[in-house]
């Protein structure tokens, strides 16, 4: 069943995200870390990174983020313990010295434990212009 818990659960799992795409802006691989489940993993069109590659690209500087914002509203769907928050989010990273605007639609899957939202798996698809 896909049913919400209720708005302000929503809320909270929305004020989570954007909580964290502040950390990676911030390129503090601590507090980007803080939201990551240990076994999370990106997918995106260049296959999988898991939490450890990502964090040791944040932590090394190869990889800094000067901007990452949701675009419109998020969509949240609830499965038992785990949560599917979708959105369109636009970021400016650094890779190497090389700079690379992106447009993406994200899922993110959640799961609550202790007491706090951990992401477990991050999907990146580009979003087409217009």
């Amino acid at each position: 069943m896909t049913t919400t818990p209720d708005q302000l659960t929503d809320r909270e799992l929305v004020a989570t995200l954007d909580e964290w795409m502040a950390a990676i802006v911030a390129n503090d691989a601590d507090r980007i870390g803080a939201f990551m489940a240990e076994e999370w993993i990106m997918v995106s069109e260049n296959g999988i990174a898991t939490a450890e590659r990502f964090l040791g690209l944040v932590r090394s500087g190869e990889l800094t983020h000067s901007a990452m914002r949701r675009v419109g509203d998020a969509r949240v769907r609830y499965h038992g313990d785990l949560a599917l928050l979708t959105t369109r989010a636009t970021n400016t990273a650094h890779y190497l010295g090389t700079r690379f605007d992106a447009d993406e639609w994200t899922t993110d899957v959640f799961t609550h434990a202790a007491g706090r939202w951990l992401c477990l798996l991050t999907q990146i698809t580009a979003a087409k212009p217009g």
